[in-house]
């Protein structure tokens, strides 16, 4: 399971440091790819759990497939990790996340979210209060 938050820095050349922690779930190779959340994140994907994903994306109409298909498939790329634990983000994931030179990781137990530090900044607003005040829907 993939957990926790981490910042690490970006350097010159779009390299992000991974924590171990979240490294041994990913294996030696894996996916990165635009965030299917609407906002400007990656993902980062196991390769089962990248196949998990696409699998349920051919389960759509095809209609609707096909525009997450482009969407994803786009921007996706095999990443492996350097001698150093880090990883090269691509340039065009790297515009489009607006990554720039710090990062914020999020472990979302089967993937992870890389944030541009400064987007990750403005998102991080809610308290406790706004994210349990319907807390009682799901039994938690």
């Amino acid at each position: 399971m993939l957990y926790g938050g981490y910042d690490h820095n970006i350097d010159k050349k779009g390299r992000v440091f991974i924590p171990s922690r979240l490294k041994e779930d990913l294996g030696e190779s894996f996916i990165v790819c635009r965030g299917i959340s609407g906002k400007r994140c990656l993902c980062i994907y196991p390769f089962n759990e990248w196949e998990k994903l696409v699998a349920k994306i051919s389960e759509l109409p095809s209609s609707q497939a096909s525009s997450i298909k482009r969407f994803i498939f786009d921007g996706a790329f095999n990443v492996e990790f350097d001698a150093q634990g880090r990883i090269v983000i691509p340039p065009t994931l790297r515009e489009y996340a607006q990554l720039n030179t710090s990062a914020h990781l999020i472990g979302m137990d089967t993937y992870i979210e890389l944030w541009s530090g400064e987007l990750w900044a403005q998102e991080d607003v809610y308290t406790p209060e706004d994210i349990f005040a319907d807390a009682d829907k799901f039994q938690l």
